[in-house]
């Protein structure tokens, strides 16, 4: 290193606060100087000793190109200043948190929530080489998934590091990596399970300390199993050595385990109620640290959280309640009561102690023997048993070991209970373990806590040296190069010390066995055994401690406690009440400790191994001793050492940047204590001593070819040519070695080769600055030699044009005179001329004129003459034939009355009469004896009323007997109560009919009030509507450019929420063939399972695909009737039926149909109960009035009920009677002249008074009931309470309360009154009387429920009216709020905001329109269909009817018509028979090969469907269509899942399903397909069936189908992407290449033979679109494609470019520029530029010219801000993180830089996802694209072996 020590050499020297400073060497070393004289940062000179005895030279610094690079074994200088210094620059400039250091990954907490653990992330490094990638947890966790799969070997991911340095959060997201991208198979969802397992074990085992808010007080080993496919199948977790003490003892700002405090934040649920826990500050146990919170953690919620991992575990609800109850009896036994007495030799607790009752209750224990046994113990020996009381400080030790053991209990059992949660019954093929394991440990006091962490990390840095050394030892032997032994730190000496026979550990056990040894006596032996010991040590100021010295550093421990720490004891007889407990769980976690076996036997059991209290000695033998925790701690580690050593360990070291959690804070001192005990710099220095920097040929070819001579390059072998470069550069050859495939470097020759690289630039550079300024000074030089010869010229040229010109003006002046006096003289002799015209002219008008009104007055005159003569022979006209009419007139009057004088003479003679009364003579007769039958039947009814008018009498005396025997009892004025209650409840209901009618009135007035404030409204609002409109049109005749470009906006609006939509419905699609995949391949599964010899198996060719839910039925316009579809399934069978979608579909919609009818039903119930419940609200409370209320009742009811029934009957005998007097009148016309009319009459009024009289009569017995009634009522009132009931009825008076009795009483007696109606016969012989008044009855009842039907409309219709007010008034509010609004915007915001607010009402109209206009559709469609259907019937009727009358002749007709149909061209349709559809459906889709129809019409298998189905449509055959359609697109399924990886064959389907599709469409009968038919295609159009459903189908299958498509096309170009656009040299000698270290590019290997060129991926483009074309796909699909593919490419590169910093590169940019470009122009020529291909490149074009733009000035970070709109904020600066420059001649991206890009980045609404989606898919679109040929032109090649078709 002498000779690199010259003038400006960089260095580091120490530094107390810095730890290592830079500096720069002012003069050159020389040896034998004693000092050397350096400048640092600040410009201060300082002098640096040198040891003259070690002669040891500061370390050189590493070239400013290779700091902050990923791997720190890239590093040319590798020592521990620059392993510091490229962390510092990576975490602070950066914010790069990991870092490779060889096989280690050094991961430093930033104390910030990072947006880099996404899914897309994970997706990101998924299949990934570690060495492609930056470093990150998820590449060593693919690198292990990698490994596993590919060697088959478990692996192991070590995470270690201090308290607070982030292992378990990097443990954690390994196992997230693990879930998400080894997702379990089936639906157990065990990854899911394996991540909720954190959440309960960092409440039960994290606690807060000093160092970390959430820190793991155990270690664990979580096993995550994976079956053959490497799928999660289960998970196993091994726990290490709980930290028992801190359930009892907290130190100052540290908490006790999270699950105490959350319980305490919870504990006012209603199901923790009886824990009787209060807040975490009232319990000793956790109050001991002071503070009981942490910042931004919510203990409550977090308990929620817990819980609900429980749950998801299948932890029983009853069992998490056992769990709290135990974990709040730890809590109460903490705050128990301990009361000193005889002088602290014994000690009690209080019987009253509350919360040792709270203990006893929780865990279900007497209360009365916890309270001794806490205070005594027994003592037993041969002899005999002794119970000894207990000092004050042994209650509370022994107090607290029972707290210990009962939660290291539980936590062993909740761990037992999540291994079990997480176990499987599936074979486990592999496994990854994770180790998240406490670091190395040193405090101010450290116990025996420490001691077993430092020994676990001693026994784990071990195994680490030996792997390191390992894998550097199977480098060089790969590499075939010589290699000597290197020497590494071996720590086994200090491992002996401590497990070693005699050792440490055996001493601890040793002592714990003696009866009364001590921590002292244990110390003293350790001094006198190991006090020779190089790791050991005695403190000289202690007697109690030593001293051991680890590997990271020595550790002084404090015996005091090891002894009772490593005993573990605990008193036996309170174990045995704990294992008596009525608590189950509490008794099985202790019965479980005694019968466990003592040595750890299986791993699943390893939390019970560590944490297991002791086993109680047994009376029968003191021979067999419990194992002691160090015992156990050594043989648990021993597993897992064991369990390490048999797999591939990948190692995470975490490191803790600053002890006060500061966000990228960074704290030399601490980070470089930490790196030295992790192993990080032993790494260095292992990789040091040998070759560190390597490269391969390749690499170091492209890096240093500048420094190879130009005649060592004509040879094309490269390892020749890097030979004899480096033996020509290097003269020392033990400074580097030839491997096979790789060059290996000894520390600091690549920072020598850097420096001659640096240094041929600088010539180089110097040479082109030369050449340069020399040619800039000649075109200098040139340019103003050529400006003083074009002076020259152009003044020459000057005098010459300035004589010429005057030459010119001269000549010009004579031309212009002789012009001007031409002109002169030409305007006199054109004035002259014109006067004479113009003379002439008047002179000619004048005497022309004078002839024209001469002539004029002749004609006037002759006209006059005509209109007199005409009027004078008109008027003699008219005289003489007025006169002809009066003697018409006169003649014709005289022989009228000639005429009448004779018919008179004639109507008096006596053969008239005879004529006119022929007949009269027998109808007279008849009517007589009516008319003495009528009297008899009169007097019969006279008779039978005066014996009712008699009884009526009697019955009435009777009744007034009987009220006045009433009035005489006690309450004698009850009937003037009653009459006056009577007028009162009349008074009353004159006065409610009078309110109700004003009500109306009003009600009526409101109506007409609101209808013309509703007509008000409206003519304003249609005044409105035109003033708008004229505003509209005057702001558009100002705006008409405003208003396209808001029209411009509001579409692009509309189409991205189209896009959107349709996006969101093609992922249905896409999820739902995903769900289709996985219920085959479950269905698949369960078929093998199930299956045995006997089994029968259903036919091949019904598949699951056959029963797709999305296959429609046959619809002419609707589904049908759900009677039509029962009868279906009947017909077809049940096996046929589940497979028929049709049958489905129509129950479907009559259960809709149902559904919403039953909505009807049931919201006009809850209409009319919220109407009664009005009414009911209405009715007044009081009870004084309900008597009056009853009384009106029992009339009403009363009064009702009879008329009813009278109304009945006189309804019927009315339509008898004036059926009768029908009869009698039609009899009676023929003799108009009889007195039957008046005998007819006198009946009717007898009639009438008769029902009259019985009216008054009733109304008589119905007042007097009432009053009886009421009477007895009141009389009964007094006597019971019964509860009234509700009687509602349609009557006025029915809403009142009514007795039940009373309501039964008037029920008897309308029955009695009824049937007394019955024999009203008696009244007249024929029932006429009865039969009218029965009539009556009807027609009363008729009238009163018209009368409630039109009440009821009433109330409907004014109910519709209030809320088409409210609609109105409402949609009047937002139209004034609108308005409002729209004045107070501007007026071209007005135009845009009325044309919206137009463009909506129009759509809404549109819509609505729309509608009715497809329902009337599909009712034409049908009905037409119907109509042909019947005219058809009709047709074959006729036909069958002709064929049977003509007989044979018409036979041979027709056979000799059919020959001539025959005959015919080709109709387009082909016929097959239903047998043959299989073969059909076999030969054209499920066996057939694209290349057979080469050279053929592209898509011919969709359009010989196509004329099959037709044929179908054409003979009416619904199930045969149905059939086809089915089983073609099962068959199509069924292709495209056995060739789900062949792109030409799913090509080849996407093409034929889409153009079915179309075809369906073009030939569909819509005239919006027919457009561009010609009149060949219309005749070839469907003609019985509507197959729009189907179109839906086969639209979603084309969605699929166009889905996998992409699928494999991403699929075989993804991995060319990477290597073909960032690594690739497109440019020849653009890059560069820099050191890479231990983990190298995957694309880099093997002078890149692997990698791919652009070339190949326009190749395989031009593949696709071949095929694609060939095979007649639409253009627009094939233009989506590419759009698809290219946003792939697009995403791809970006996300690696942002996940590598080895490509963000000014040269990469550069690069990738060109690779767009040959991309854009392939676009171009393939004429796919309109796809939208290249805006979806947009992101990736702004990157690169990111990486090209200047990044020094503000101008720049404006500049670009402004270019970068397709990237975000996180994008943007990412990118200028990564920017690394390949030369020393760039400059990097300085901090304050991005600070500039943030800060004006700051405002944008970026979404916070830093990678693009590659898996993002554009939702596709099928256009219409009509065929042009006709289906008579096409053909079936022979090929396709579909001979049983037949042309039609």
């Amino acid at each position: 290193m002498f000779h690199q020590c010259n003038d400006n050499t960089r260095v580091w020297i120490p530094d107390p606060e810095d730890v290592w400073r830079p500096a720069e060497l002012t003069r050159d070393y020389k040896e034998g100087d004693r000092s050397l004289q350096l400048r640092l940062e600040d410009d201060t000179i300082r002098e640096y000793p040198i040891d003259a005895q070690s002669k040891q030279l500061p370390f050189l610094r590493n070239p400013d190109i290779l700091v902050g690079e990923n791997d720190l074994t890239a590093l040319s200088y590798l020592h521990e200043p620059a392993v510091l210094h490229n962390l510092k620059v990576r975490f602070l400039e950066s914010n790069h948190i990991y870092t490779y250091c060889g096989i280690v990954l050094v991961a430093i907490n930033p104390y910030e929530q990072l947006p880099i653990y996404g899914q897309d992330v994970i997706y990101a490094y998924s299949g990934q080489n570690m060495g492609d990638m930056d470093p990150h947890i998820f590449a060593v966790a693919e690198e292990a998934y990698k490994q596993m799969a590919r060697d088959e070997k478990n692996q192991s991911i070590i995470v270690s590091g201090e308290s607070g340095a982030g292992k378990t959060v990097s443990a954690k997201y390994a196992m997230r990596y693990f879930a998400t991208v080894g997702g379990s198979a089936s639906d157990t969802n065990i990854e899911e399970k394996v991540l909720a397992s954190s959440p309960i074990m960092e409440a039960i085992g994290n606690a807060k300390t000093t160092r970390n808010d959430n820190s793991s007080r155990f270690g664990k080993y979580i096993q995550i199993g994976f079956d053959k496919r490497y799928h999660i199948i289960g998970a196993n977790m091994r726990t290490y050595l709980l930290e028992k003490s801190r359930v009892v003892f907290q130190a100052d700002d540290e908490r006790n385990y999270h699950i105490f405090y959350q319980l305490c934040a919870a504990a006012s649920l209603p199901e923790l109620k009886e824990l009787a826990l209060t807040c975490a500050e009232d319990f000793f146990y956790t109050s001991q640290g002071g503070d009981t919170s942490i910042e931004g953690v919510d203990d409550a919620e977090d308990f929620e959280k817990t819980r609900q991992a429980f749950t998801l575990l299948g932890v029983r609800e009853s069992h998490q309640i056992s769990i709290f109850k135990i974990i709040a009896s730890i809590l109460h036994l903490g705050n128990v009561e301990i009361q000193a007495e005889r002088q602290d030799d014994s000690c009690s607790v209080s019987p009253q102690d509350e919360h040792l009752s709270a203990f006893c209750r929780l865990l279900g224990v007497e209360h009365s023997q916890m309270e001794h046994w806490l205070c005594h113990r027994k003592l037993v020996t041969t002899a005999e048993t002794y119970v000894k009381t207990m000092s004050l400080q042994q209650v509370v030790n022994a107090r607290n070991a029972l707290a210990k053991h009962i939660y290291a209990q539980l936590f062993g059992w909740i761990v037992e209970q999540v291994n079990k949660a997480l176990h499987t019954a599936l074979k486990q093929h592999s496994f990854i373990g994770v180790l998240d394991i406490y670091g190395f440990e040193t405090f101010e006091v450290n116990s025996f806590e420490q001691f077993c962490i430092n020994y676990a990390n001693e026994k784990l840095q071990q195994q680490f040296n030996s792997h390191v050394f390992k894998l550097e030892q199977e480098e060089y032997m790969k590499e075939q190069i010589p290699w000597t032994l290197i020497d590494f730190y071996d720590n086994q000496p200090c491992i002996d010390l401590i497990e070693a026979k005699l050792g440490i550990l055996d001493l601890l056990d040793e002592e714990c066995k003696v009866p009364k040894g001590t921590d002292q006596n244990w110390a003293q032996k350790l001094y006198d055994r190991h006090g020779g010991c190089q790791h050991f040590q005695k403190p000289r100021m202690s007697n109690t401690a030593f001293i051991v010295a680890h590997f990271a550093d020595k550790v002084e421990y404090l015996s005091d406690g090891f002894l009772e720490k490593n005993r573990d004891t605990d008193e036996e007889q309170q174990i045995n009440i704990l294992k008596a407990s009525k608590c189950p769980l509490v008794a099985d976690l202790f019965h479980d400790d005694k019968d466990s076996v003592p040595a750890p036997s299986t791993s699943a059991k390893g939390s019970k191994i560590n944490v297991r209290s002791s086993r109680p000695l047994l009376k029968a033998s003191n021979k067999e001793h419990k194992k002691t925790v160090g015992h156990q701690f050594r043989t648990s580690l021993q597993l897992l050492m064991e369990t390490l050593n048999a797999t591939t360990p990948h190692y995470v070291r975490c490191i803790k940047p600053n002890d006060e959690k500061l966000p990228f804070h960074f704290d030399p001192k601490r980070a470089v204590q930490q790196l030295r005990a992790c192993g990080v710099l032993e790494t260095i220095r292992i990789s040091a001593a040998g070759y560190p920097s390597r490269w391969t040929y390749h690499d170091f070819f492209n890096r240093y070819r500048m420094l190879i001579k130009k005649r060592e390059l004509a040879s094309g072998d490269k390892k020749a040519i890097c030979r004899s470069v480096l033996e020509s550069l290097i003269k020392d050859p033990d400074k580097f070695q030839f491997g096979r495939t790789k060059i290996f470097f000894r520390a600091g020759q690549v920072a020598y080769l850097e420096k001659l690289r640096a240094d041929k630039f600088r010539a180089a550079t110097i040479t082109i600055q030369k050449t340069v300024r020399g040619w800039l000074q000649r075109v200098k030089y040139r340019r103003l030699k050529g400006a003083t010869l074009t002076l020259q010229r152009y003044c020459r040229g000057h005098l010459a044009r300035r004589l010429a010109e005057h030459l010119r003006r001269t000549r010009a002046a004579v031309v212009f005179q002789k012009q001007y006096r031409m002109r002169r003289a030409r305007l006199a002799y054109r004035k002259v001329r014109r006067a004479a015209i113009v003379i002439q002219a008047c002179t000619r008008g004048m005497f022309v004129r004078r002839i024209y009104r001469q002539v004029l007055r002749e004609h006037k005159a002759t006209v006059i003459q005509k209109h007199v003569r005409g009027w004078a022979a008109r008027r003699h006209f008219l005289r003489l034939r007025g006169a002809a009419i009066v003697i018409q007139c006169a003649f014709r009057r005289l022989k009228a009355k000639q005429e009448l004088k004779a018919l008179k003479i004639e109507a008096r003679s006596a053969e008239h009469l005879k004529r006119l009364n022929v007949g009269m003579e027998n109808k007279v007769v008849q009517l007589q004896r009516k008319i003495d039958d009528q009297n008899k039947e009169f007097k019969t009814l006279s008779e039978q009323l005066s014996a009712a008018a008699s009884a009526h009498a009697m019955e009435v005396t009777k009744l007034r007997k009987e009220l006045a025997h009433y009035q005489q009892s006690p309450g004698g004025d009850v009937g003037l109560r009653l009459q006056e209650e009577v007028e009162s409840l009349r008074t009353e209901l004159q006065r409610a009919h009078s309110e109700r009618k004003i009500l109306e009135d009003a009600h009526s007035r409101e109506n007409d009030e609101l209808r013309k404030r509703v007509a008000d409204l409206e003519q304003e609002n249609a005044l409105l509507k035109d003033e708008k409109e004229q505003l509209n049109h005057q702001i558009l005749s100002q705006s008409k450019d405003d208003l396209a470009r808001g029209s411009a906006q509001e579409n692009l609006l509309m189409k991205r929420e189209l896009e959107e939509e349709r996006s969101r419905y093609q992922n249905l699609v896409k999820e739902y063939s995903r769900l289709e995949q996985r219920y085959d391949n479950l269905r698949d599964e369960m078929t093998i399972i199930k299956q045995t010899p006997g089994h029968k198996r259903n036919p091949s060719n019904q598949s699951s695909l056959e029963s797709d839910s999305n296959y429609p039925s046959i619809s002419t316009s609707e589904v049908g009737d759900t009677e039509d579809a029962l009868q279906q399934v009947e017909e077809i069978g049940l096996e046929k039926a589940a497979l028929d979608m049709t049958v489905f579909l129509k129950l479907q919609k009559r259960v809709r149909e149902l559904e919403q009818e039953r909505r009807k039903l049931q919201a006009q119930l809850e209409r009319r109960e919220q109407q009664d419940g009005r009414k009911v609200q209405v009715e007044p409370p009081k009870n004084d009035i309900d008597l009056d209320q009853d009384t009106d009742l029992a009339y009403n009811t009363l009064k009702r009920q009879e008329l009813e029934s009278e109304n009945k009957k006189l309804k019927n005998d009315l339509n008898e009677l004036r059926k009768a007097v029908a009869d009698q009148a039609t009899q009676n016309n023929a003799a108009p002249g009889s007195g039957s009319p008046d005998g007819y009459g006198l009946l009717l009024n007898q009639l009438r008074l008769a029902n009259e009289e019985l009216e008054v009569r009733k109304e008589e017995v119905l007042i007097l009931r009432t009053q009886i009634v009421s009477a007895d009522q009141r009389r009964l009132a007094g006597k019971s309470a019964e509860p009234n009931i509700n009687a509602r009825t349609s009557w006025p008076n029915s809403e009142k309360h009514v007795d039940q009795e009373d309501a039964i009483e008037a029920y008897h007696g309308v029955c009695q009154t009824n049937s007394k109606t019955e024999d009203w016969g008696y009244l007249n012989e024929d029932g006429e009387l009865g039969l009218a008044y029965q009539g009556l009855k009807q027609v009363a009842r008729l009238l009163e429920a018209q009368l409630q039907a039109q009440s009821r409309a009433h109330e409907e219709e004014v109910e519709c009216l209030k809320a088409q007010v409210e609609a109105l008034k409402e949609e009047m509010d937002r139209q004034q709020q609108t308005f409002s609004q729209t004045l107070l915007l501007s007026p071209e915001a007005q135009v845009e905001f009325g044309v919206q607010q137009e463009m909506s009402r129009l759509t809404n109209e549109n819509l609505d329109l729309k509608e009715l206009v497809e329902k009337l559709e599909k009712n034409e469609k049908k009905l037409k269909k119907q109509l042909k259907i019947h005219m058809k019937r009709v047709q074959d009727l006729e036909a069958a009817q002709t064929l049977a009358q003509n007989g044979k002749r018409h036979q041979e007709l027709s056979r000799q018509v059919a020959v001539q149909r025959k005959e015919k061209d080709f109709q387009g349709m082909l016929e097959y028979h239903r047998e043959d559809e299989a073969l059909l459906v076999r030969n054209l889709v499920t066996e057939l090969k694209p290349q057979a129809l080469a050279g053929t019409v592209p898509c011919l298998p969709a359009y010989i469907l196509y004329m099959c189905i037709r044929h179908a449509d054409y003979v009416n055959d619904d199930l045969k269509v149905h059939s086809l359609l089915t089983s073609t697109i099962n068959g199509i399924k069924k292709v495209l899942k056995k060739h789900s990886d062949d792109f030409e064959m799913t090509s080849f389907w996407l093409s034929n399903t889409c153009r079915l599709l179309h075809c369906l469409k073009q030939y569909s009968g819509d005239e919006g397909f027919m457009t561009q038919n010609t009149a060949k295609q219309n005749e070839h159009c469907l003609k019985n069936f509507d197959l729009t459903e189907y179109r839906q189908v086969l639209s979603d299958l084309s969605i699929q189908i166009y889905q996998q498509l992409i699928k494999i096309a991403e699929g075989v170009l993804q991995p060319m992407i990477v290597s073909a656009m960032l690594e690739n040299e497109s440019i020849q000698g653009l890059s560069g290449v820099k050191p890479t270290g231990y983990r190298k590019r995957s694309s880099s290997m093997a002078d890149g033979d692997h990698s791919y060129c652009l070339e190949a991926v326009i190749r395989q483009m031009n593949s696709f679109h071949t095929v694609m074309c060939d095979q007649g796909l639409d253009p627009e699909i094939i233009l989506q494609v590419f759009k698809q593919l290219f946003y792939m490419i697009t995403a791809v590169t970006l996300n690696n470019l942002l996940l590598r910093k080895d490509v963000c590169s000014w040269s990469t940019g550069m690069q990738l520029r060109y690779n767009i470009s040959q991309l854009e122009e392939w676009l171009r020529g393939r004429n796919l530029h309109q796809s939208g291909a290249v805006q979806t490149m947009e992101p990736l074009i702004q990157a690169a010219q990111l990486l090209q733009l200047k990044k020094k000035t503000p101008e720049d970070a404006e500049a670009i801000c402004s270019l970068s709109t397709s990237l975000s904020t996180q994008q943007i600066v990412k990118i200028l993180n990564l920017y690394t420059p390949l030369n020393e001649f760039e400059e990097r991206v300085t901090v304050g830089f991005i600070r500039t890009i943030q800060a004006q980045l700051q405002d944008r609404n970026d979404p916070q996802q830093l990678l693009l989606d590659y898996k993002h898919m554009f939702p596709v679109l099928f256009p219409f694209n009509p065929s042009a040929l006709t289906m008579d032109s096409i053909h079936i090649p022979a090929c396709l072996n579909l001979e049983f078709l037949t042309e039609v």
